[in-house]
Parts: structure tokens; C-alpha cells; sequence
């Protein structure tokens, strides 16, 4: 078992001492359960009392049923553009996984801290927060904005909303950094994302007379393999992208749902699939070629039986791709507070690509592994800790006057 997180004092990991304020905010952090299917306010709110302390011009903008919110706040002279620091407060469910500890309750061991979000993403938001002291009293010449968003992980729904805030309110920023898991090393492009819902109606029956209905079930499983075609031809014949950590336009099915009892010819089957495609890989072309076979190959044998039978696609979520360009200004900038002259893509979406097609140049760096993102026992290295704040230290020395 892992130790649970102890309150300052003794019992500290050595190295966790200097780190104190970091560590005891990503605590805080950690213990608000905000699964994507809940509500954030609770931290939201958290958050705002804290950098109200400190004078910060704060804006909230919230989802239609204003159960969540994202939070966007400025630190330093008000009327300039700064640079964005930005973060989601969401985190994925962890029912059905095998936990040593409490998810939403830290835990200390071995120099990792374990629990739900401590790698994706809330450690950088903690460390910022828990440098927000320093910057104001080194007395920030150019302001820093925090931007904290919702529903990042069902598909970045919650930032386009902040962006559309910030532009109405003239505090467009000149640049952003995303704090997603990278180990802190700068990133400069990840993939886009088209989600769908793929709902396959047919005809039920006893499964005695299987031939006189439509299995909902059997045509979805087809359609799926088709779709397993299409992963396999992109993973054998690209086009490929070598700087990508996955250099191929991935399809993926993550979940199906369909029938009530085996004695029964299912009238319904959904399935949720994706395509993660690299830039100039056309996702419309990919969607067309899918569309075209259901409708060319399976709908026309369900509809001789029941004409009423068929498929229905609909949208879940698009993520824009990220792609700036190694010669941009955040990219040296980042490099430089990284300590890093690389630069990589990597294959998972951010929130970075709705900044940047807001015109917002953006890169992606952050402390903790994407490896450790969204399994059980979810844990973050102290030193990735260290490694952020220094590189929030070297920032403060660019935008302070002390």
C-alpha cells in the first residue's frame, strides 16, 4: 500500500520539503473529484478565492447548464498582451480500475505522487498557482493569464468558450503554453480529432428466424471491421509523419453498446469511433470512404428485409490539429525555459489547437508523462515538479522587474 499524503513536517520525503507549496496545491487540487461527467465549480471556485488574494482580474464562463466553468484570469498590468498559461481541470473517470489508494485522495511513495490528475493535467496547474506569490512579488512587467478550462478530456467542448470570452474582452494574448504531460519538453504539433456516434437500427425477432430481421449487432460488427481495415491500411501504407511518436493516422472503435438477450435479433447497435489524422491527412475522405461502404455494401441488405433499417452518423467532437512552426517565437521560448533544443509532435489532442486557430501561437510542455495518463494508479514524478518550476522561474525572470 502507498502511504497516504502526509501534512508538512517530518514525515516528508526529502525532496518533497522544498517543493512544499507545489506539492500540498496539487493536493488540494486532486482531492476535488472533477470527472469530466461533473461539475468543476468546486475547484473552479477554489481557484478564484485563491487569486482574488492577489488582485487578479478573473472571468468565469460557464457551460448551458452552469454546472461548470472555465476560469481565465490575469496577473500583472491589464491592457497588454502577455502570455497564456493554460491548463484543463477535468479528469477521466476511474470506475473499473484497480486502485492501491484513494484516486482523489494523494499519496506519497518513492519519490511519485500518486492519484487522479496528478499527471494529466493538474500539476501544472498547481504549480502555477503555487508560484502566483513570487511573480507578484517580483512584480510582473508583462501580465501572465491563466487559462483553466473544462471538459478537455470529452473533446476540448470547454474551451472554445474562454477564447470566444477573451477576444470579446480585448485580452487576447500574444502566446500560450498548455501544460499537458510531456515530461517538459516542448511540443509543437499533435494530431486532430474527429469523433463520432455510429447508431445502426435494424429489425428485432426470436433468433429462431434470424433470417427475417436485421441484426443490429452482426452490421455494426461489420462496419467495424471495416473500419479496422482502414487502421491497418494507414499503419501499412501511411502517409506517415516521422516526428509523430505515432507517425500514422490512427482509427479507432472505443465503444459498442447493442442487444438485450441472445434469443433476441437486436433492432439497435451504437458505436462510438475516432480518427486521430495528421496534418494534410484529410479526415472528410476518410469519413466519405466509411459512409460510402455502409451505404453501398451493408445498408442495401438490411433494407431487403426491413426498409427502415439503416445507419446514422453523427458527430461527437473535432479537435483541430496543432501545428506551429518550429521558427515561431513561443517555440524558442519554450526551448529556452525548458532547457531543451528538441521539440516533438506527439498524437493525443489539447486544448493548444483551439488557441492557436484563435491565432494564439502555442506549444505544449508540461510536467509528467502522458504514459501515466488515464490508468489506474496514475502517478507524477517529484522531479517533473522541479523541472516545472524551474521553467516558471526562468519566465519569471523574462516577464519581472526583480
Amino acid at each position: 500500500m502507498l502511504d497516504s499524503f502526509p501534512s508538512a513536517g517530518p514525515a516528508m520525503e526529502p525532496e518533497s520539503a522544498s517543493l512544499f507549496p507545489s506539492v500540498e496545491m496539487l493536493r488540494r487540487l486532486v482531492a476535488f473529484p472533477t470527472v469530466s461527467r461533473d461539475s468543476n465549480l468546486a475547484l473552479i471556485h477554489y481557484v478564484r478565492d485563491y487569486l482574488a488574494q492577489y488582485e487578479a482580474d478573473i472571468r468565469l464562463t460557464f457551460d448551458d447548464e452552469k454546472r461548470k466553468a472555465n476560469l481565465f484570469a490575469t496577473l500583472g498590468p491589464r491592457g497588454e498582451p502577455g502570455i497564456a498559461l493554460s491548463g484543463h481541470t477535468d479528469v477521466v473517470p476511474v470506475e473499473g480500475q484497480a486502485w492501491d489508494t484513494d484516486p482523489f485522495a494523494m499519496a506519497a511513495k518513492d519519490g511519485k505522487l500518486f492519484g487522479r490528475g496528478t499527471a494529466d493535467m493538474k500539476a501544472f496547474i498547481a504549480c502555477v498557482l503555487a508560484l502566483v506569490p513570487e511573480f507578484m512579488e517580483r512584480e510582473l512587467r508583462t501580465p501572465i493569464h491563466l487559462a483553466f478550462s473544462y471538459d478537455e478530456e470529452v473533446g476540448c467542448l470547454g474551451v472554445g468558450r474562454m477564447i470566444a470570452d477573451i477576444m470579446r474582452s480585448g485580452a487576447r494574448p500574444n502566446a500560450c503554453i498548455v501544460g499537458e504531460p510531456t515530461e517538459m519538453r516542448p511540443v509543437i504539433a499533435h494530431k486532430g480529432k474527429r469523433g463520432y456516434r455510429c447508431t445502426v437500427r435494424g429489425l428485432a425477432g426470436h433468433s429462431a428466424y434470424a433470417p427475417h430481421g436485421v441484426n443490429a449487432v452482426e452490421f455494426a460488427a461489420e462496419a467495424i471491421a471495416y473500419l479496422k481495415s482502414l487502421a491497418r491500411r494507414h499503419r501499412d501504407q501511411g502517409p506517415y509523419d516521422r516526428g509523430f511518436d505515432v507517425a500514422y493516422t490512427t482509427v479507432h472503435t472505443g465503444v459498442i453498446r447493442g442487444g438485450t438477450a441472445l434469443n433476441v435479433i437486436p433492432h439497435e447497435c451504437a458505436f462510438d469511433f475516432e480518427f486521430r489524422h495528421l496534418p494534410g491527412d484529410d479526415p472528410d475522405r476518410l469519413l466519405h470512404e466509411f459512409k460510402d461502404y455502409v451505404r453501398s455494401r451493408l445498408e442495401p441488405e438490411m433494407r431487403a428485409v426491413h426498409a427502415a433499417s439503416g445507419f446514422i452518423i453523427e458527430p461527437l467532437s473535432d479537435i483541430p490539429m496543432l501545428d506551429t512552426g518550429p521558427e515561431n517565437e513561443i517555440v524558442a521560448l519554450a526551448q529556452e525555459l525548458s532547457g531543451s533544443q528538441a521539440f516533438g509532435k506527439v498524437s493525443y489532442g489539447t486544448d493548444g489547437s483551439q488557441f492557436h486557430r484563435a491565432g494564439i501561437p502555442t506549444v505544449i510542455c508540461g510536467p509528467g508523462s502522458i504514459a501515466q495518463a488515464h490508468k489506474p494508479n496514475e502517478f507524477l514524478a517529484m522531479e517533473q515538479l522541479t523541472r516545472c518550476e524551474a521553467f516558471l522561474r526562468r519566465l519569471m525572470a523574462r516577464m519581472c522587474k526583480t
